[in-house]
């Protein structure tokens, strides 16, 4: 009988025999290569995967897989894990050393091997700090691993691009992907049916196509003169005829109701099926959970139920399947709709989790929704990537929004440009659309710098049977609907996520069924949820905000005449930062004859950002990976401080509907996977402090020793206004917006 070689790893309560080491590292070797072929560092990627487990020859790790495997060895001799990640980093940095750049090689290699567990560090105090301790490479060496995995050759091709940082997080997302992928091949074997089980991307356009034919017979059939119709169609056949366009940078802009989410999928899937552009899948990226539900309900209306991964933090689990789960983890499928947190957070990330999707991303074509809530403070080091994706990675871009974001000119992260100008426009027409498609009457008051008494518009919108009022803070929302008549909706996201499903399901309804509906909300309805009122109000907001609005104003054009959209001065102003500048460079532009005119968002967004100034980088996240420090990258640092939602909140469960069972269940059982996916549905954000300040009171309990918050007292989440002003009356006005 052979003598068995080295283990990399075990199932120990399987009789399945060993992972063999060399078989590992070779696999993940040849799947890390495939990953990276796409973007010409298929020699980096090998040899990652053949140096990343090098340590696992240590002696005194191979003891340790025979202790576990062992039923009868006495694990006390064997405790812990042995290090052995910065075994195959030494060896590149001994390997590669005689000038310059072959020292760069090494230390770009001992970075991403010395991670591939841990994550990506900051080269100060972290990889270097980790590269110190020579014992497990001189433990490794004294084991004698194979001659000809240890003179694997160096890479021969050099980093793509002009974003060093970026080529080296895609290149370790194929390192950790792989190595995942090989392992969990080995430990869960009935995982690999299920990653293959996708539809091909090419099977999908005929499905899509099926569909917008029925769709479009069914609208003429149903409103033979209407005007709309026909306008969708060309905005449709525009993006049909722009798919063949060559790849890189495009917009799509059309105005609300002018039938952008479909035409925009139709764009994707066809310039990623052109033969000529060669992409692998269409990434719909969305700003908000509170409209990425509705989104990928239509796309699998469309594309089958099959073919849609929908991935994001509050999963709605009636459309997880095992299949889902798995390719959420990367992003294997062939169209992936998720948010702008999961898409931009992912690009400058360093826990392996969140990297392994990114070559996956390679030679896609991503479709920015709502492409205006780019954030602000993070607008540079998001362009930098997003121009070097473009431009060296195969990536084409769609900002789609009826209110273009004025990029031209903006500043990218030093020697990574963004050429804005190479944007191209999809819609035919944008100026001509905007006044086809127009429905709304505007109307300003007098005077835009006179506040007006809550009291007042609470009686003026009383007046109105049907009425949607959106404002800018949380706290605004609940004062203004407890002035309302008895009935009134209230939204924020002082309301779990299921809670405000729920509400917006039931105001639908009400709609289309012509009942009397008044709703108040904050800036949660107005990307995306198609609501359709006669009448809306808005407090003073950015341009972009206003048109927004307007957008749930008359959205279906079924009223005999122009819906009306009236802006009125609130008593509380925006908070400070970019909400409050961007509603000082709104009232100037209001001004205008026609201020939702396409044109004048241009001029919005240019007065916002040089508002901003260099707070379009307010991290400093360029500073951390600047080019010219290749390979000595800040990677945690950079990672850390990308956060596109304030990492100073809290998620706490609510008793909310299902809520309540799910937190009496973690209460007696602790915390399970698959609970905390159904609690992410009963979530409601709250700031660190007042968190703490609440578990003092008694209003909320944290799970011993599992970091989870969960409401305790019964009367701090109420039907009406979720989480409570009783309970909440501690948060900050600037804590309570949204």
């Amino acid at each position: 009988m052979d003598t068995p070689g080295p283990v990399a790893h075990i199932r120990p309560a399987s009789a399945e025999p060993p992972h063999d080491l060399h078989a590992h590292l070779h696999a993940t070797a040849a799947l890390a290569r495939r990953f990276a072929e796409p973007f010409g560092a298929g020699d980096w990627a090998e040899l990652l995967g053949l140096w990343h487990d090098l340590g696992k020859y240590q002696l005194a790790f191979q003891q340790r897989m025979a202790a576990l495997k062992d039923p009868e060895a006495h694990l006390e001799q064997h405790p812990g894990k042995v290090p052995h990640a910065a075994a195959g980093a030494l060896h590149a940095e001994a390997r590669f050393s005689a000038g310059r750049a072959e020292r760069q090689l090494a230390q770009a290699i001992a970075a991403l091997i010395s991670a591939h567990h841990t994550g990506l560090k900051d080269w100060e105090g972290g990889t270097n700090a980790t590269l110190a301790n020579r014992t497990p490479y001189e433990a490794t060496l004294a084991a004698t691993p194979p001659a000809a995995l240890l003179a694997a050759a160096a890479p021969s091709s050099r980093p793509r691009g002009d974003d060093p940082a970026l080529w080296m997080r895609l290149l370790f997302s194929c390192l950790v992907d792989a190595d995942f992928l090989d392992t969990d091949g080995y430990m869960t074997p009935e995982h690999a049916p299920l990653r293959t089980q996708w539809p091909p991307l090419a099977s999908l356009a005929p499905r899509l196509d099926t569909y917008l034919a029925r769709l479009a017979a069914k609208a003429k059939a149903e409103a033979p003169d209407s005007t709309v119709n026909p306008l969708r169609a060309r905005v449709l056949a525009a993006c049909r005829e722009g798919a063949a366009l060559a790849p890189g940078l495009f917009s799509l802009t059309v105005p609300t109701g002018g039938g952008k989410t479909l035409a925009s999928l139709t764009f994707a899937l066809h310039h990623a099926l052109n033969p000529a552009h060669g992409k692998r899948r269409v990434i719909y990226v969305i700003p908000y959970t509170s409209i990425i539900e509705q989104t990928a309900d239509t796309f699998r209306e469309a594309l089958g139920r099959e073919a849609v991964l929908e991935h994001h933090s509050s999963l709605d689990l009636r459309h997880e399947t095992p299949q889902s789960r798995l390719a959420a983890e990367n992003w294997d499928a062939p169209v992936v709709v998720t948010t702008s947190v999961q898409f931009f957070e992912s690009l400058f990330a360093a826990r392996t989790s969140q990297v392994r999707k990114l070559h996956n991303i390679v030679n896609s074509v991503v479709v920015l929704d709502e492409a205006q809530l780019l954030p602000v403070d993070l607008l540079r080091p998001i362009l930098g990537a997003m121009g070097g994706l473009s431009r060296h990675f195969g990536v084409s871009f769609l900002f789609c929004t009826a209110t273009q974001p004025a990029l031209a000119g903006m500043a990218a992260c030093r020697g990574v440009g963004f050429v804005a100008e190479a944007v191209r426009e999809l819609a035919p027409d944008p100026a001509q659309l905007h006044q086809a498609l127009r429905r709304v009457q505007l109307t300003l008051p007098a005077d835009l710098s006179t506040p007006r008494a809550w009291d007042d518009l609470a009686a003026e919108l009383a007046t109105h049977p049907s009425v949607l009022c959106i404002v800018n803070r949380r706290a605004d929302a609940r004062l203004l609907a407890e002035l309302l008549p008895a009935g009134t909706f209230h939204l924020s996201a002082l309301m779990c996520g299921q809670h405000r499903s729920d509400r917006i399901a039931e105001i639908k309804a009400r709609l289309a069924a012509g009942e009397p509906v008044r709703v108040v909300s904050t800036q949660l309805v107005e990307a995306g949820v198609d609501l359709d009122f006669p009448v809306v109000y808005r407090a003073l907001a950015g341009l972009d905000s206003i048109a927004q609005a307007a957008g749930r104003c008359n959205r279906e054009g079924r009223l005999p005449g122009l819906g009306q959209v009236v802006v009125f001065v609130p008593p509380t102003a925006p908070p400070p930062g970019v909400l409050r500048q961007a509603c000082d460079a709104g009232r100037q532009l209001l001004k205008a004859e026609d201020p939702l005119a396409p044109a004048q968002f241009g001029r919005f967004f240019q007065q916002l950002y040089r508002r901003r100034g260099p707070l379009t980088d307010k991290h400093m996240i360029c500073d951390a990976l600047k080019p010219e420090d290749f390979p000595h990258f800040n990677f945690a640092t950079a990672a850390a401080h990308f956060k596109l939602i304030d990492s100073s909140y809290l998620p706490v469960l609510v008793r909310y509907g299902n809520g309540a069972g799910i937190i009496d269940q973690l209460h007696q059982h602790g915390p399970d996977r698959g609970l905390l996916r159904r609690a992410q549905r009963y979530v409601v954000n709250l700031p660190e402090k007042s968190v703490q300040a609440l578990v003092r009171d008694g209003v909320l309990l944290e799970l011993s020793g599992q970091g989870v918050f969960v409401q305790y007292q019964a009367g701090a989440y109420s039907e009406r206004f979720g989480f409570s002003a009783e309970a909440g009356d501690r948060l900050k006005d600037d804590e309570l917006i949204i």
